[in-house]
């Protein structure tokens, strides 16, 4: 007789099915904890000791929302109109011009140090934490532990866990300040736990490599991340361009490089009808949004910005910040949609709107959460007559929602003088 399928399991997957068997109130945090538990040794042998194991891993208790958001990265759902509209805008230009200014001394030698001008690493922490003012609030031992035991990619978040406590255990941050994201991102510059360990420096000579209260260190880091990724000081990271008519980008990609020879005989140009410069280095053509969307040609330095997240929209946000603090202005090819994203500054601005019709949405503070969302179905629903709608924000429903404010607003009562006393 063939033995039962269960003896033949991995021996770590045994403390899991047995903590399935608890009640239902009590298996979150008891499967947590014996997935926890069978994972210790792997944790002593890359390098936690007992005591940070058991300071930090003690009574830990899952985090179901997480998991939710392990399938929900806006980089590969979002359109890119929108996503870019969020993170590229007149509000985080001006920001990001403030700390070019603020910490230029600290730029000018990080770019003599490690060969990555201030423009680009500035852009990394303008999206990053919107300049160290969002850092996440998740505490990373226990995201990471929740991730390390469910889900997938459980192999990942484990290592990323055991970075994270040898972290803890350096002392190079206190326990109460290790937030970040969902994912285990932390600081500044949002670096992942074992990146932290391969590349964060100590910038600021005080002993500790610190991406949370040094934002020497933090800058400093990320110019060594782009430095190691590949990047080459002086080359662009790439440009728009405008493509000849009838050409066909398919099958392109911005890995497959082409010398700018190449693609001047094919007829390429830059979007606003110059030539292509003469670069003694190969491009790839990227079109994010197919062919009739804008187009871009990438050198190699665009994959140091895509390794940092391997999306090719945030690379791209990345590289339109740092031209857009380099003065540069919007793309010259609009997004191929009709209905395109919003600002931080509109996405306020239709917070309000919707709370002045009377919807919960909590802050006004241009994230669109659920209770936004939710709102958002509702009006697209009410007003565009949408059997399913996404809860997606568009100029659209902001435009719609803007007029119907305006002609309501002669019949609303006048706002009545406050008494003085």
């Amino acid at each position: 007789m063939n033995a039962p399928r269960l003896l033949a399991l991995p021996a770590l997957l045994l403390p899991l099915l047995a903590a399935a068997q608890m009640p239902p109130d009590a298996a979150p945090d008891a499967a947590l904890q014996a997935c926890l538990s069978a994972l210790q040794p792997a944790a002593r042998a890359a390098g936690v000791a007992p005591e940070t194991w058991r300071q930090h891993t003690a009574g830990l208790t899952a985090l179901p929302e997480v998991l939710d958001k392990l399938d929900q990265q806006p980089e590969f759902r979002t359109p890119i109109w929108d996503y870019l509209a969020a993170l590229v805008d007149d509000e985080r230009v001006a920001q990001g011009l403030a700390m070019l200014a603020q910490h230029r001394p600290v730029l000018d030698e990080v770019a003599q140090r490690h060969g990555v001008d201030a423009a680009t690493v500035v852009a990394v922490w303008g999206v990053e934490s919107n300049f160290g003012q969002t850092f996440g609030t998740y505490p990373l031992v226990q995201s990471l532990a929740t991730l390390s035991c469910q889900g997938r990619r459980q192999s990942f978040f484990r290592g990323e866990l055991f970075a994270a406590l040898r972290i803890l255990q350096a002392g190079h941050v206190a326990p109460e300040r290790l937030r970040g994201s969902w994912a285990g991102a932390f600081g500044h510059t949002q670096f992942m736990p074992t990146t932290y360990e391969r590349l964060a420096v100590d910038f600021d000579g005080d002993g500790r490599r610190d991406l949370i209260d040094s934002v020497p260190d933090a800058l400093a880091s990320t110019a060594n991340f782009l430095a190691r990724a590949g990047w080459k000081d002086g080359l662009p990271w790439g440009f728009e361009v405008r493509l000849p008519a009838g050409f066909s980008a398919e099958g392109q990609g911005r890995k497959l490089r082409q010398p700018m020879a190449r693609w001047r005989d094919l007829g390429l140009r830059r979007a606003d009808g110059a030539p292509l410069p003469e670069l003694d280095a190969p491009a790839g053509l990227m079109t994010p949004a197919g062919p009739q969307g804008p187009a871009f040609l990438v050198t190699k330095n665009f994959d140091a910005i895509y390794s940092y997240n391997a999306a090719e929209s945030y690379g791209l946000a990345i590289a339109h910040l740092a031209d857009r603090l380099r003065g540069a202005g919007p793309f010259v090819t609009p997004w191929p949609t009709d209905d395109a994203g919003l600002s931080r500054a509109e996405r306020r601005e239709l917070q309000q709107l919707l709370a002045a019709r009377g919807h919960d949405i909590g802050a006004i503070d241009g994230l669109l959460g659920e209770r936004s969302r939710a709102a958002i179905r509702a009006e697209r629903g009410r007003l565009f007559g949408e059997r399913a709608p996404d809860g997606r924000a568009g100029q659209k429903l902001l435009r719609t929602l803007r007029a119907e404010a305006l002609l309501a607003a002669p019949d609303s009562p006048p706002a009545e003088a406050p008494i003085s006393r």
